[in-house]
């Protein structure tokens, strides 16, 4: 006879943020214990999962709705909340924490104002301060109130989420990461580097930390146009195995893995890898159509080892960082460096702005602006064995 378990439940709010979804938690309702804590959030969403469906669980069985995120009050003077992001693998026994989510990041302002960690205005805008804790950078959130409560409805459209809902600008500061040996924003020393990839061939590549650490590499080099959706990457088994070889291969040239195997294995999350083309006209994912003027560059990323469904906001980032800068594959394409450009993505277009600058040590990108929304979709308690964690 199978011996009897309890279940405990665990204080939670599920949103969405941006074109993602995850499971939000205060510190204090997880265990203490990373390895325990980590085992209690793989069995919320479902994780592992062989069947790869996240059936019993929180998780939608896509990079993009499986996702964690922890938020307490920071002792920072100069942020509010500390947060931090956990990419839950569907299939692998895995929660990875090297980098952030930057469409979750718009949700951690209304978060932080509905679980009471930061004084509001009643109207107007609240200004929350966050420090986000993977990638120790800081990120300010301007989230609209009304009548005392987060405005969550509204008319601001975001290609990639079905109804619109209200703005919230997010301010990325001084985002090139300090991960990796380096320390840089080009862990190289290059804003573009040729590297000999085993299996692969000569890749011309933008090895950039940004948002998160990034790879953008030429959608031609890979027999690509740069305006494919989810069925034409994901179903397509030497494609993603050429991606990956050159994901896991800059993770070591960046100073993210001591092996590209180690990369493959525990760090799936990041360096995200993107190919960029030209503007081209396509049919968005929702059956829109998107023409070539909409947009001044065409980029895809793909993240957890497929082809995103949009575009994830680190991505962005990364996006609005290497097109302000001469000389990298995104610049190239676009035909000289921006700061402000508008980018093609599988669900259709979206604005980012950067701001950057040349100094002695080279080029430092001090913001990237742009707009996501946020909403609550669920709250309540999350259910986990007793003898889980």
């Amino acid at each position: 006879m199978t011996a009897f378990v309890a279940q405990r439940p665990i204080r939670a709010l599920y949103m969405r943020g941006g074109t993602s979804k995850g499971v939000f938690f205060l510190p204090e309702d997880l265990p203490a214990d990373q390895n325990a804590r980590d085992a209690v959030l793989q069995r919320v969403m479902g994780s592992p999962d062989p069947y790869d469906k996240q059936i019993d669980g929180m998780g939608g069985a896509s990079s993009s709705t499986s996702k964690v995120v922890i938020v307490g009050r920071s002792a920072r003077p100069d942020c509010d909340v500390d947060y931090w992001f956990g990419q839950v693998a569907v299939t692998a026994p895995l929660v990875d924490w090297s980098g952030n989510c930057g469409n979750l990041t718009s949700a951690v302002g209304p978060f932080a104002i509905h679980r009471g960690l930061i004084e509001a205005p009643a109207d107007g805008v609240a200004t929350v301060r966050i420090w986000q804790a993977n990638i120790q950078k800081r990120i300010i959130a301007h989230v609209p109130m009304r009548g005392g409560q987060v405005q969550e409805l509204g008319d601001f459209e975001l290609d990639g989420v079905t109804f619109p809902a209200a703005e919230i600008r997010i301010e990325f500061l001084d985002p090139g990461a300090d991960d990796g040996e380096s320390g840089a924003m080009f862990p190289t020393g290059n804003v573009v580097d040729t590297m000999q990839v085993p299996g692969v061939g000569e890749v011309v590549a933008t090895l950039i930390n940004a948002g998160n650490p990034t790879i953008f590499v030429h959608a031609a080099a890979m027999d690509l146009h740069g305006v494919e959706l989810q069925p034409d990457v994901n179903g397509n088994a030497g494609l993603l195995q050429r991606f990956e070889a050159i994901r896991a291969h800059s993770a070591v040239v960046m100073g993210l893995a001591e092996t590209a195997a180690y990369a493959t294995e525990k760090r799936q999350h990041t360096p995200k890898i993107a190919f960029v083309g030209k503007p081209a006209p396509y049919t968005s994912s929702s059956g829109k159509a998107v023409a070539a003027n909409d947009m001044d560059v065409a980029v895809r990323i793909l993240s957890m080892g497929k082809l995103h469904h949009a575009m994830t906001g680190t991505g962005a980032v990364a996006i609005a960082a290497a097109a302000a800068i001469p000389g990298t594959v995104v610049a190239d394409v676009l035909g000289g460096a921006r700061t402000g450009i508008r980018f093609g993505h599988p669900s259709g277009v979206l604005a980012v702005g950067a701001e950057a600058q040349e100094g002695d040590d080279g080029w430092v990108v001090t913001k990237v602006t742009m707009s996501r929304s946020a909403r609550r979709l669920m709250e309540g308690t999350v259910w986990v064995p007793e003898d889980i964690g």
